[in-house]
């Protein structure tokens, strides 16, 4: 009877002991659940990715709307399906106007969320100053005039936050180079009757391009923008450098096989290569 106490105290020393080791499966199960969890998100993301530079759309699409429903929240998962639509939209026939335009609406509205969720990714403001450029040669003058203001605000924000985004960049060569072929009687009346002209030049073009080719050099758009801008200032072996290279990058964008065809042509017209 006078050991009942003390074997109490040993019982309840030994369970004290015991506890942690019988709740640590538990633990552990719970953290393993968590990283399997997290993973499978990542993974799930990456394999969309791949699947949208495979251009393989419909298997991105489909990941990137799942993820969606399980995080809708996930501002990172907006500009992807903004860049998907935007490409989407490139690879429909070129005569089907309605069909393309629905897909660069909608990669408005993700490219706006995405901006509201967290407008601190630059992603969100590149691509939506992408969609909306691709958009403003369906539209009127004075409409173009104010979705131009609006695409350099969005690539100046975009670039703001990441001086190393591939896509502004390459969106701000394009929009240097459009606003390069401005004349000045152009840009005279337009700005008395219309309203400020964008302005930009071959230099600041050709330099937002090759900055682009150093960050990420696998795009064919930038290769072959930089080469229209070189054989309009007549610096035609330049030109024929940056084509000759871009045929040998891979196709992954619609667009790309367009390009392509449109670089043989002038290698062609220039070389006879």
């Amino acid at each position: 009877m006078t050991n009942a106490p003390k074997h109490r105290q040993l019982v309840c020393f030994r369970n004290a002991l015991l506890l942690p080791l019988a709740l640590f499966p538990l633990f552990t199960l719970s953290n393993t659940f968590a990283a399997a969890t997290a993973t499978h998100s990542e993974s799930a993301v990456e394999q969309a990715d791949k699947a949208f530079w495979n251009m393989n759309y419909p298997a991105a699409d489909s990941i990137y709307t799942a993820e969606l429903r399980r995080n809708s929240g996930n501002a990172e998962l907006y500009w992807r399906l903004a860049r998907l639509q935007v490409s989407m939209g490139e690879s429909v026939d070129r005569n089907k106007k309605d069909e393309r335009l629905r897909y660069y609406r909608k990669a408005i509205e993700y490219a706006k969320t995405c901006i509201t969720l967290d407008s601190t990714i630059a992603k969100g403001h590149s691509w939506y100053a992408a969609a909306l450029g691709i958009m403003a040669d369906k539209i009127g003058s004075n409409e173009k005039l104010n979705r131009a203001k609006e695409v350099k605000r969005s690539l100046d924000f975009a670039l703001r936050l990441n001086p190393n985004d591939e896509t502004a960049l390459s969106i701000l060569g394009s929009y240097y180079r459009e606003a390069a072929k401005i004349s000045w009687f152009k840009r005279m009346v337009g700005n008395t009757f219309i309203g400020e002209m964008p302005t930009g030049n071959y230099e600041l073009a050709a330099k937002a391009f090759r900055k682009a080719i150093s960050i990420d050099s696998r795009i064919i758009r930038n290769y072959h923008e930089l080469a229209l801008i070189e054989l309009d200032q007549n610096n035609r072996e330049e030109a024929l450098k940056l084509m000759r290279t871009a045929l040998n990058k891979p196709v992954i964008m619609p667009s790309d096989r367009r390009r392509i065809e449109e670089m043989r042509s002038l290698l062609k017209k220039y070389s006879g290569n």
